[in-house]
């Protein structure tokens, strides 16, 4: 999610982005934080949103922008939406000034009270018990890969347990009722999600960490690994992400560390799997998913 609001001076910006860590905000979220932490401006000059692919989302900020600022700027994708953001809001407001390059269209008005309804209540709980909104992934459940690997990891874990990439706390959840976990990190760079996942697990062994998966440094190196990493950031498929948790799982596990990973069937792991660990198993799956138990990664 992005949101940037901009100061009467130009020069002085405040910028929100809760889907990637800033410098000079913690990143450790104790158990149980609560959610909406992250300050946002009373009033600014101006209102930046930055177009998400999920369209409630855009409509929350978009509603969030309008109680900010005199002026609403809207910038995106094509491929993330903006043009149906766009022609929704024209048929609101009326004709509204343009500028489109490339994929992308950039766009402005006067704030208005006409979005209110498009204003996001919150996180809600599910049917399945678990806390998620707008905006995350799996927004409506956990994901099929997720409930795969769940049922595949073992009746007991290692000591000290860390989930790249934990979303809301699925693969977390499950984690924490095998035996033998002492704690458990969850290590997820999207801070809408994080926020739910601290809702989803109270358990005191779990730890909180908003942060870049792929470039994280904890306190000592864990026993065992499990992942459903992410494989795009905009529409099209891109196995370069899940390569790289691959190579940070091989970073951060002992010398007889365990990974426990699930992905796409289609996508190819399996070289980037035997370049950095000395045993890769398929040890489940089905049509559209496999599940690797990975050991000894190589230094």
């Amino acid at each position: 999610m992005k949101v940037c609001a901009m100061c009467s001076s130009i020069t002085m910006t405040a910028a929100l982005d809760p889907s990637t860590p800033k410098a000079g905000i913690p990143s450790t979220l104790p158990t149980g934080t609560p959610v909406g932490k992250t300050p946002v401006p009373t009033k600014a000059a101006a209102a930046l949103v930055i177009v998400p692919r999920s369209k409630a989302l855009a409509h929350g900020l978009i509603a969030q922008a309008c109680s900010l600022a005199p002026i609403i700027i809207i910038d995106g994708q094509r491929t993330d939406g903006v043009d149906s953001i766009f022609n929704e809001i024209r048929a609101k407001l009326g004709p509204l000034p343009s500028i489109t390059k490339a994929h992308g269209r950039l766009f402005w008005f006067s704030t208005t009270d006409v979005f209110t309804d498009w204003a996001i209540p919150g996180p809600t709980k599910g049917t399945d018990g678990f806390t998620t909104q707008p905006g995350v992934f799996a927004e409506s459940g956990a994901d099929r890969g997720s409930m795969l690997l769940a049922a595949h990891l073992p009746a007991k874990l290692p000591a000290r347990v860390a989930d790249l990439g934990a979303g809301w706390g699925y693969l977390s959840a499950a984690a924490l009722t095998k035996p033998g976990v002492m704690s458990l990190d969850l290590i997820e760079a999207e801070k809408l999600a994080l926020d739910c996942a601290a809702l989803n697990i109270t358990d005191p062994r779990a730890h909180f960490h908003w942060a870049d998966a792929t470039t994280f440094k904890p306190a000592a190196l864990y026993d065992a690994i499990i992942s459903n990493p992410p494989f795009h950031t905009t529409a099209r498929a891109d196995p370069a992400i899940g390569r790289a948790f691959i190579t940070a799982a091989q970073r951060l596990l002992t010398p007889a560390g365990h990974l426990w990973m699930v992905a796409n069937r289609h996508l190819p792991y399996e070289a980037a799997l035997r370049l950095s660990f000395r045993n890769v198993d398929e040890v489940g799956g089905d049509a559209s998913f496999k599940i690797f138990h990975a050991t000894r990664p190589i230094r």
